[in-house]
């Protein structure tokens, strides 16, 4: 059922992004109402991601009242499903602070997932940077690592929250968003670059036919967890808000710093965490430890919604999960006001990246999986993702130009050890 649902969501997508391309309508250029457009878009981002994330805790729920292979496929669905509309609010980090400091909360990754659940043996049993390596909170209600005791007695979103994500200063201490959902439904991908995702079963959530042992505690987690990502993005639809404090920072203050928020978010998620970190790191290494979504094997579609993410953002148009569409005036419109060939080479630029990406969902929709794209000796997959990476360095390209054009100072695009300093990646 799992692929299935992607290619569902696959084809909403690729629809969306025929839309997103299409010329933009001729709107005032102003710089404020560029960004009431950005903010208008950013809250229906957000409102589209709880209540995908509301089905998907819904899902949850079912699955742990009467667990079966039919209500743990239901959740799966749900969790893609939900991937969709809060990848393409990832543009808004970087350049919005207000959202970059929250982000951790609900999309941060990689995770060492030995903290939360059992591991494979392969995974080992201790970390020189991580103390909590493999705690395994759901089996040990007190864990005790060095001077560090934690009663995990009773599961709530406030122990995950306020004590186990990043506990002992570590980043990969993930115990709270979509990917520590996502490692509770699906598990270790152990499958490294051959096929096939995480194959958790039903009855690791099944107190009465129980693998994997502490399936109360198991489901305990996981709705803790659906409870929290729940929680975490209704205070970012409220951020964004007619009087939310990310939309009243943006719209109210000095119009050319809003537009620098945009474009150093643009040019950061293109560069430096989509092209980099997520992308060429992975490639360099040849390690399918480094996908995005890596217990679904659903990094194709993150990929590609993080591109549309950025197209919406330019284009100054969202599709809503309800078919709907937010529009308003663009970057685009202002670009084209300064430099109307500029503005084409920009959209250009995004489509020619959006195909790249669209031609990584179609190779999984065809069984190879991102992980395998990425293996040594997949001399076709290596290069259909180093297309992709192509197109978001180019288009970063872009966007530096377009920041000259308007003439804006202190954009900052983040940049990446595997494409500014490949050698650093293996030292």
């Amino acid at each position: 059922m799992r692929n299935t649902s992607v290619s569902r969501i696959a084809g909403a997508g690729l629809i969306a992004g025929l839309v997103a391309f299409a010329a933009p309508a001729s709107h005032a250029s102003e710089p404020k109402a560029v960004l009431d457009t950005y903010a208008d878009i950013a809250l229906a981002g957000y409102e589209d991601s709880l209540a995908t994330a509301k089905t998907l805790k819904t899902s949850i729920e079912a699955l742990v009242k009467s667990p079966s292979a039919d209500a743990l496929d239901a959740a799966r669905e749900a969790w893609l499903a939900a991937r969709v509309p809060y990848q393409q609010t990832e543009a808004y980090r970087f350049g919005n602070p207000i959202v970059d400091d929250w982000e951790g909360k609900v999309n941060a990754w990689p995770l060492d997932e030995g903290l939360i659940d059992y591991v494979n043996a392969a995974y080992g049993t201790e970390s020189d940077a991580n103390s909590f390596y493999a705690a395994n909170v759901i089996a040990n209600p007190k864990v005790k690592v060095g001077g560090t005791e934690i009663d995990a007695t009773t599961i709530t979103p406030a122990l995950l929250a306020e004590t186990l994500q990043e506990i002992g200063g570590v980043e990969a201490n993930v115990a709270t968003g979509y990917h520590a959902i996502e490692f509770l439904l699906w598990g270790q991908d152990l499958n490294g670059t051959e096929a096939g995702a995480g194959n958790r079963p039903h009855t690791d959530f099944d107190p009465a036919n129980c693998t994997g042992g502490n399936c109360e505690r198991r489901a305990a987690y996981l709705t803790a967890a659906a409870d929290l990502l729940v929680s975490d993005l209704q205070e970012m639809v409220e951020a964004w808000g007619k009087t939310g404090e990310a939309r009243t920072t943006l719209t109210e203050g000095n119009p050319q710093a809003g537009l620098i928020a945009i474009l150093t978010g643009l040019g950061s998620l293109s560069y430096g965490e989509l092209a980099g970190e997520r992308m060429k790191l992975g490639l360099l290494l040849h390690d399918p430890e480094e996908e995005h979504d890596c217990f679904a094997d659903n990094t194709h579609n993150s990929h590609y919604y993080d591109q549309l993410g950025i197209a919406n953002v330019y284009l100054g148009r969202y599709k809503r999960v309800d078919g709907s569409t937010v529009s308003g005036p663009s970057l685009s419109n202002l670009v084209k006001a300064t430099d109307s060939t500029l503005d084409v080479e920009m959209r250009d630029k995004l489509k020619v990246t959006l195909d790249a990406m669209q031609a990584l969902r179609d190779r999984a929709e065809g069984g190879e999986a991102y992980d395998q794209m990425i293996g040594e000796g997949n001399a076709e997959g290596n290069a259909a993702v180093q297309d992709a990476i192509d197109g978001l360095v180019d288009q970063t390209r872009t966007i530096e130009r377009i920041v000259t054009a308007l003439g804006l100072q202190g954009v900052t695009i983040e940049g990446s050890d595997s494409l500014d300093n490949p050698n650093a990646v293996f030292q």
